[in-house]
Order: C-alpha cells, then sequence, then structure tokens
C-alpha cells in the first residue's frame, strides 16, 4: 500500500470507527459488539517481548479497576501472531504477576493496523506505532493519540482524557488547560442577549470575561 492511500485511511476524530473481525487473547472478536454499550480504548504497540511495551501494557492491566469502573474496555493490538502474544502474556505474568487480561489482537496481516492508521511509514512499514483511540459507546472516535516506537504513552493523560470526556459529554461543559478531576470546567458562552444576562446574574460562576466562565461540578 502506498503511503498516500495509508494517509486516506486515517480515520479523524468524529468518525464512526471502522468495524471489524479478529482474533485476540480472549478469543474472536467482533468490534461492534465488543464497544456495544461501552466505551473503548484501543491501543497499538509496536512489538510483542519489547521493553517499552511491557511497561504500557502493564500499566493497562494495572488501571484494569479504574477502566471498568467508567464503563472502559480496553483493546491492545499489534503485527504479531496469537502464539507471539500468549507466549508474552504468560511470560509477563510470571515474571511479575501482572497478567495481561484484556484482548490483544493478533494482527499479523496489518488489517486492523491499516485501517486505524497505525502503521506510519516514515516510523516503520511493519510495526504500528503507539496509537490511542477512545472511541464511545456509540461507536464514535473522540480522541487519537500517536506516540514514536521509541517513546512510552502517559497513562495519567489516558485517564485523565477518558474522564474528561465522560464528564463532557455528561455535563456539556468544556474542560481548561491541565484540567483534573475536581476542577471547574468551562460553560458554553452566551448565544443571546437574554442568556447573557442569566450569567451575569449567576453568582455560582467565576466570570473571567462574558465569553468564558467557569463552575465546580460535584
Amino acid at each position: 500500500m502506498e503511503t498516500s492511500e495509508i494517509k486516506n485511511l486515517m480515520p479523524r476524530i468524529g468518525d464512526n470507527a471502522p468495524d471489524f473481525e479478529v482474533l485476540t487473547t480472549v478469543g474472536n472478536l467482533k468490534f461492534s459488539e465488543y464497544n456495544e454499550g461501552n466505551w473503548v480504548i484501543l491501543f497499538s504497540h509496536p512489538a510483542d517481548f519489547t521493553p517499552v511495551c511491557t511497561t504500557e501494557m502493564s500499566g493497562f492491566a494495572n488501571e484494569g479497576a479504574f477502566f471498568k469502573a467508567h464503563n472502559t474496555k480496553l483493546l491492545g493490538l499489534s503485527i504479531d501472531s496469537i502464539h507471539a502474544h500468549i507466549a508474552w502474556v504468560n511470560a509477563v505474568h510470571e515474571k511479575t504477576g501482572v497478567l495481561f487480561d484484556f484482548p490483544i489482537i493478533a494482527d499479523l496481516d496489518m488489517k486492523v493496523a491499516k485501517l486505524y492508521g497505525m502503521l506510519q511509514p516514515g516510523e516503520s512499514e511493519t510495526a504500528a506505532v503507539r496509537a490511542v483511540f477512545i472511541i464511545d459507546p456509540a461507536g464514535k472516535i473522540r480522541l487519537i493519540m500517536y506516540y514514536p516506537l521509541n517513546i512510552g504513552r502517559n497513562m495519567n493523560e489516558i485517564k485523565r482524557v477518558l474522564l474528561a470526556l465522560q464528564m463532557s459529554d455528561k455535563h456539556k461543559v468544556a474542560m481548561p488547560l491541565n484540567w483534573q478531576l475536581g476542577d471547574k470546567v468551562i460553560v458554553p458562552a452566551p448565544k443571546t442577549l437574554e442568556t447573557l444576562a442569566e450569567r451575569k446574574a449567576d453568582k455560582e460562576l467565576e466570570q473571567i470575561d462574558w465569553y468564558l466562565a467557569k463552575k465546580s461540578i460535584d
């Protein structure tokens, strides 16, 4: 596949997540069924039995309770065979006690990696970069992150943006720079003079300017 063709396939924020059926470490999986009613974090790693990938996969596994509490399923991927995946999961579990109990896609034919733009030819044509897709329960892609092969992801940031997306959806608000759970959120700007007057009268808002106001959410 030519570089231009790969670029054309790269999904964007707001797109419906491309569906696929694959073999994983927990059996056959159809993405749309796995996603139904749940948030999903789909993430790729370059290769099994590599040091940075081992730290990252362990990080996701260690945060399993957090993701479950926030209605979020994990789904890993690399361009390795199912046997390599199983051997790697077993080796890490035996040596560290950490079990990668979420499904890991065996993407030997690169079908899913190409579908989601995880192959970046300038970085590697045979290994997926460290991509992260956050997909909402309606199957829409809400956030995309890409990291190069030699830089591990930030688990705190992945958790932060997941919480931000979920809170934004629930309360119809936006999040300011460096927002953390418990911080004030940004309320939508008024679109009429009437709603502007209502905003000015609302003593619970932190009003910086007419278009920028914050509030706390319990």
